[in-house]
């Protein structure tokens, strides 16, 4: 009885093994293949459109002897640009607090005896900023004039953006994967082989931030004509690899 088990058991091992082999046999064989020939190119695309948004950065900065009545002088101010932004157009859903602060005055007296002194507090600065998107870019100049006028008085970065770019991104996305084509055909022919199909494609695209081109300090006494600005275009970049095989 045992010898007839031992029997049945080396018969399943030799079946299995037979059975393994094949697949061995068949990765050793798929390995030693020679791997395909591919040629690896990257191509560069832009398009260039003009700007249909500004972001817009203004502050009021308010200073008092007393943190409540800097805060007083700030909130009245703050409040009747506010209130002049959105009856102009500016909706609320384009009006954010960009940055609120309060912040203690010294003086920093000097020595005369060699011996440090202590600052001596003065007052307080109470700063409110605010982000502004302006869809209407014919606005702009007067939607600054006005703010100035109102109380805003610092700040003044502007960017330029657009607020659906997508339909320029495609543009620079073809122009991209024509510029890798394009050179994949010149070092294929310049080499003497044949170019094979697409194996393989990625993209690399940097969505511009806004771009700014406008900075000044927002004081009252210059808000006597409208700001001029000009928007310029905004350009979009993108950079495409692709990979393609190459014919024997």
């Amino acid at each position: 009885m045992a010898l007839q088990n031992t029997r049945k058991l080396a018969l399943g091992l030799l079946i299995t093994a037979a059975a393994v082999l094949p697949v061995t046999a068949a990765a050793i064989a798929d390995d030693s293949k020679p791997r395909e020939a591919v040629i690896m190119v990257s191509g560069d695309g832009q398009s260039s459109v003009a700007p249909d948004m500004a972001i817009v950065n203004l502050s009021v900065v308010k200073q008092a002897k007393t943190a409540r009545e800097a805060l007083d002088e700030n909130n009245k101010a703050m409040t009747e640009v506010l209130a002049a932004l959105k009856k102009g157009g500016i909706a609320e859903k384009d009006l954010q607090t960009a940055g609120f602060s309060v912040q203690p005055q010294y003086n920093y007296p000097q020595s005369t005896d060699g011996q440090p002194k202590q600052p001596e507090l003065i007052g307080y600065q109470v700063s409110n900023g605010i982000t502004v998107r302006v869809r209407d870019l014919s606005k702009l100049g007067g939607i600054i004039d006005q703010s100035v006028t109102l109380g805003i008085n610092q700040g003044g970065d502007i960017s330029f953006t657009n607020d659906k770019p997508e339909g320029v991104i495609d543009e620079a996305r073809k122009d991209a994967v024509a510029s890798a084509l394009k050179k994949a055909k010149t070092l294929t022919e310049a080499a003497g082989v044949k170019l094979g199909r697409i194996l393989e494609i990625s993209e690399n695209s940097a969505r511009p931030m806004p771009q700014p081109v406008y900075r000044a300090a927002m004081m009252k006494e210059a808000a006597d004509a409208s700001v001029p600005v000009q928007g310029g275009e905004n350009t979009y970049n993108v950079t495409v690899n692709v990979t393609f095989a190459l014919e024997q």
